[in-house]
C-alpha cells in the first residue's frame, strides 16, 4: 500500500503582525478572503489562499459569528469587505 504524503501549512508571515497575538491577523485574512470574493467571484479560486490563511488562524467560533453577521446584514467592524477596495488583489 502506498504511503500519503500530508503536508500541513499555515498562514506565511506578515511583517504587518509582529507580535504573537494573532487576533487581528486572523481578521485581516478573514476580511482579505471575503474582499476577494467580491472582487473576483466566488467561482474565482484566486481567492482560496484567503480562505486557507484564515481557517489556520481563526477560532471556528469567531468565523461563524462572522458569517452569522455577514448574513444578517452586519457590518464587521469599521468597514463593509464589499465596498473597501483591496491593495492585496492589485
Amino acid at each position: 500500500m502506498a504511503e500519503i504524503e500530508v503536508e500541513l501549512k499555515t498562514a506565511p508571515a506578515d511583517f504587518r503582525f509582529p507580535t504573537t497575538n494573532q487576533t487581528r491577523h486572523c481578521f485581516t485574512r478573514y476580511v482579505e478572503f471575503h474582499k476577494c470574493l467580491a472582487a473576483k467571484g466566488e467561482e474565482s479560486g484566486a481567492c482560496e489562499k484567503f480562505a486557507k490563511y484564515y481557517r489556520s488562524l481563526c477560532p471556528g467560533d469567531w468565523v461563524e459569528r462572522w458569517n452569522e453577521q455577514r448574513e444578517t446584514g452586519l457590518s464587521l467592524g469599521l468597514f463593509d469587505v464589499t465596498t473597501v477596495p483591496c491593495t492585496v488583489l492589485l
